[in-house]
């Protein structure tokens, strides 16, 4: 049933769920089985292919990726009877819940959905996030769970804690998510130290015009930057990828002042003669 406009609702209930060890069946075989099969696999759960195997061992979770439609339409809504949660490939209107497109800094996942509506357009949203958040960013989650027992014991109140790590993380904190190297400066950020402060400097090479030969770290850091230094012509579209508010000098004319906290980026072009 779809949601009423404007209602303030959403679509779908987003989850997480652990099934790393348990059963999960997959019906059906082919190029419509086989993302599926390897996500499940990906997940750490246990792939069967028998329905009634499924249902004698309370399994939670189906896919269906039959070939056939009426075939499809069966199994869902025998498999529903039986108690399981059904996703039937490419056909949202048969689906108990729908998997998203996944963009993975593990222990962080990000999972991209659109209810069905356009796989196609899930993937592009998350190839676009790919080319924005660094690869760190499971350190940086993994670093933050490691002072997890002394971050609530120096705050015992949820409340500051909350407000402590908000001040940390957002847009030029201490622990900016955005930078690369937020996770190393955790336990200065932690200790008090000065050291916690964001002052970056980073060089992108530029070797061809076009802005999608960009590699994925070169248009993170531009998107990024509170300041760019050009070395070299670059072309118009190359820095329109960087934001809009950060500050562009010369790199003759610019003076890189140690105590600078923000995150700088060089621009070197470099392209063939």
């Amino acid at each position: 049933m779809p949601k009423p406009p404007n209602s303030g609702q959403i679509a779908s209930l987003p989850l997480f769920h652990q099934v790393r060890g348990q059963k999960v069946l997959l019906l059906g075989d082919g190029e419509a089985a086989e993302p599926k099969r390897r996500l499940i696999e990906r997940a750490g759960a246990i792939v069967i292919n028998e329905m009634s195997e499924a249902v004698d061992e309370g399994v939670r979770i189906a896919f269906v990726a039959y070939e056939d439609a009426k075939a499809c339409e069966a199994a869902a809504i025998n498999l529903r009877c039986a108690g399981l949660l059904v996703n039937v490939v490419d056909r949202p209107e048969l689906c108990d819940f729908t998997t998203p497109s996944i963009l993975d800094r593990d222990p962080l996942l990000i999972a991209i959905g659109t209810g069905g509506a356009s796989a196609g357009l899930a993937k592009h949203v998350r190839l676009r996030l790919e080319r924005i958040l660094p690869q760190t960013l499971g350190k940086l989650a993994s670093a933050l769970q490691k002072i997890r027992p002394q971050l609530r014991a120096k705050y015992p109140s949820g409340t500051d804690r909350r407000r402590v790590l908000d001040e940390a993380l957002s847009e030029g904190g201490a622990l900016d998510p955005l930078t690369e190297s937020a996770n190393k400066r955790v336990k200065a950020w932690f200790d008090g130290e000065k050291g916690g402060a964001r002052n970056e400097i980073a060089t992108v090479d530029i070797t061809s015009d076009d802005p999608e030969e960009l590699t994925l770290r070169a248009a993170r850091l531009l998107g990024t930057a509170d300041r760019v230094l050009l070395d070299g012509e670059i072309a118009a579209d190359i820095l329109a990828r960087a934001r809009a508010d950060a500050e562009r000098f010369t790199f003759s004319d610019a003076i890189l002042a140690a105590d600078y906290a923000g995150q700088t980026v060089i621009l070197r072009r470099k392209l063939p003669q």
